[in-house]
């Protein structure tokens, strides 16, 4: 197989709904899609990847007691500056950012890994700006 360059890319759009899903479960998924593992011609040092729209993710379980035992930790930058917050405080205020940092961990840590999370949409409800993207 013959090398691919970055014109010869096709985009597409990926429609996924979390409702009812596990959101470590359904993260692999979408960062494989996001990597473009899904694609005959996967290059590792190219973003081959497809866009990706996850709705209802308010409404996606997390196994165990993970709602009250798991943490997300952030970190101002001043002495003193830790911020911790448990998934169900997370759940609460901002219910995307649960599977958006799921899939920031299963992503590249460089660059590249940047560029393809540009390509990942996460809304809390079932409605979302890009549904013309599905219209066909």
């Amino acid at each position: 197989m013959k090398n691919i360059r970055p014109k010869d890319i096709e985009r597409k759009w990926h429609l996924v709904d979390a409702q009812g899903r596990v959101v470590g479960r359904l993260a692999t998924e979408v960062a494989k899609v996001l990597m473009g593992k899904n694609k005959n011609y996967y290059t590792p040092y190219l973003d081959t990847g497809d866009y990706v729209v996850v709705i209802n993710c308010q409404t996606a379980l997390l196994t165990g007691k993970k709602e009250e035992q798991k943490k997300y930790y952030r970190h101002s930058g001043y002495p003193g500056g830790l911020y911790v917050k448990t998934a169900s405080q997370m759940r609460a205020k901002h219910p995307e950012n649960i599977f958006r940092q799921a899939v920031i961990g299963m992503l590249p840590k460089t660059k590249l890994g940047k560029i393809m999370l540009k390509k990942l949409f996460v809304y809390p409800e079932s409605d979302f700006p890009q549904k013309d993207k599905f219209k066909s």
